[in-house]
């Protein structure tokens, strides 16, 4: 299995930006709204969180965990595939945080940047982003 090394890419929150510092993104986001697992390398015990939106080059999440900037953590998406889970893993990096409130729930958003994937998954990333296929139909050949 190999291991794509992959470009970091801004994750600048860019609600409130002209279009011209949106248009300097390198890659696009696509809206997700997914269950991921990660855990801080070297620790044993794994966390969850909510995927909001990704790209190429990384994730936004959302969770409830205070996690330092700079910590890599070991990444798995989770998938729906019929009844089944699929995932993707990545190493990611945290590259920022900021706290998040809505209605009754406090937590943090954060950006994550790929560190490393596998060619496998970074198709099955790719096949999410392209919206060509339905949650359902991605899989990994066996």
């Amino acid at each position: 299995m190999s291991v794509a090394n992959v470009p970091t890419g801004s994750w600048i929150s860019q609600m409130n930006k002209p279009s011209s510092m949106r248009d300097r993104r390198k890659f696009p986001r696509s809206l997700l709204d997914l269950p991921l697992e990660y855990r801080v390398l070297n620790v044993p015990y794994a966390h969850g969180g909510i995927v909001v939106n990704a790209s190429e080059a990384g994730l936004l999440i959302q969770s409830i965990k205070n996690i330092p900037l700079r910590t890599k953590l070991a990444t798995v998406v989770l998938l729906p595939k019929g009844f089944e889970l699929a995932s993707f893993e990545v190493l990611t990096e945290v590259i920022w945080k900021d706290i998040h409130r809505e209605d009754d729930w406090e937590g943090y958003h954060y950006g994550l940047n790929f560190v490393k994937i596998c060619e496998e998954d970074q198709r099955v990333l790719k096949q999410l982003l392209s919206g060509k296929f339905h949650l359902g139909e991605i899989l990994k050949p066996a």
